[in-house]
């Protein structure tokens, strides 16, 4: 019973961490155009690699439904359905998918012994979860503004691809070097395995 109540305590800790790790990532914002440019892609790269699948589909879609629920944890503060359903929305929207998308490719590829092979599994299902915000994000955007394709891609997508491989590396190798550093999150990572 002592056991089952701190596996609980630690899994809210562990999602209660991340939903502000995710809000404090969104605060950090500077406009780009119709997508401002934030540090939510790297923080929530680092949640969906370091912590279990359930602590880490409960944080994103806790985060999402925070901010439909109108708490200012979206970028430049904002919150409500507003943020989820207008232009934009559809990246956030594709924060969901894609965390379900990395979590799926991390169940049914096993964590390997080796760090590379575990850098290139962990960067693997970082490109699914980002490719699942850009896609959404992307359909909503056209849905939404009456853009085309390519104009749409030009303004949501084109100015953020380098800055966003960039940030998907970054959370990618702190969430391994944190998973290495902090012995509790070792044994986290073994029971993922188990």
């Amino acid at each position: 019973m002592k056991k089952a109540s701190l596996k609980r305590a630690e899994s809210v800790a562990f999602c209660g961490l991340a939903i502000a790790l995710l809000t404090v990532g969104a605060w950090i914002s500077i406009p780009l155009g119709p997508v401002p440019f934030t540090l939510q892609i790297m923080v929530l790269v680092f949640v969906v690699t370091l912590f279990p699948a359930r602590e880490a589909l409960c944080s994103v879609f806790g985060y999402l439904l925070l901010g439909a629920l109108g708490v200012p944890v979206f970028a430049g503060m904002k919150g409500g359905l507003a943020s989820i359903v207008g232009p934009t929305g559809g990246f956030l929207v594709g924060f969901g998918v894609g965390a379900v998308a990395a979590v799926l490719l991390f169940r049914i590829w096993r964590e390997p012994s080796g760090a590379a092979a575990r850098f290139v599994r962990a960067s693997c299902g970082a490109a699914a979860l980002l490719a699942s915000s850009y896609a959404c994000g992307w359909l909503q955007l056209m849905a939404l503004t009456g853009m085309g394709p390519a104009a749409a891609f030009a303004a949501g997508i084109a100015p953020f691809i380098v800055l966003d491989v960039i940030k998907v590396a970054v959370g990618v190798a702190l969430a391994r070097t944190i998973a290495q550093a902090v012995p509790a999150l070792r044994v986290v990572h073994a029971r993922k395995q188990a």
